[in-house]
């Protein structure tokens, strides 16, 4: 069965039945030209390149909106109340921003009574970094008198003590010795002033 098989697709073959003969004529007919045209293009790669390049810029001159159209964009057609909020968005973007409510600017939650003393940045006052708090700041170079040391409340708290600094906030930045527990310590410039501040029982405001 086989041999009569092969027998048969050689007879086509020889016959030129699938016109396979005239299929490759033609493709090699048509490929012939081609190679001419590559081969041709090949020694002048710097004129068609030249050419290439002056027919791109000719189409940008002469066809820009063709050129730089957005397809995606083009197919919409937007309405009034879209082009209304469009320009909505960009005017707001030039509009001033408005402000949060700060905590010293909210009532407090909460109020204690302790006794307040001072303390100053000397390392028999603190440790041997006598400038840098419990937070990592350093006291010191920012030369501020905003900074208190509380065990009773959590590291960055901002409180207040009207009786005795009115509407100044303070920040917990530092701790006390383990053994204090409701008592809070100012950080002060100068040693005299602190002990001229004591120690006094006020009322604290924290936010």
């Amino acid at each position: 069965m086989s041999n009569i098989l092969i027998k048969q697709f050689i007879g086509m073959l020889e016959e030129d039945a699938f016109f396979m003969r005239t299929a490759m004529y033609w493709i090699s007919d048509i490929f012939v030209p081609i190679r001419k045209m590559l081969l041709s293009a090949k020694r002048h790669t710097i004129d068609v390149s030249l050419a290439a390049f002056i027919a791109i810029i000719g189409i940008y001159v002469f066809f820009p909106t063709i050129v730089n159209a957005d397809i995606e964009k083009e197919q919409i057609n937007f309405d009034t109340q879209t082009i209304g909020l469009i320009i909505e968005a960009m005017q707001n973007e030039t509009r001033p921003y408005g402000r949060l409510t700060l905590s010293h600017d909210a009532a407090p939650r909460r109020s204690y009574r302790v006794p307040i003393t001072a303390y100053t940045s000397e390392p028999a006052q603190t440790d041997d970094t006598p400038c840098v708090t419990a937070s990592g700041l350093d006291v010191c170079e920012r030369d501020i008198e905003n900074v208190v040391a509380a065990n009773f409340l959590p590291l960055g708290t901002r409180v207040r003590i009207p009786e005795l600094y009115g509407d100044r906030v303070f920040y917990v930045e530092d701790r006390m010795n383990k053994r204090y527990n409701y008592k809070m310590d100012i950080w002060m410039k100068e040693k005299s002033n602190a002990k001229v501040f004591g120690v006094q029982y006020a009322t604290i405001e924290v936010f």
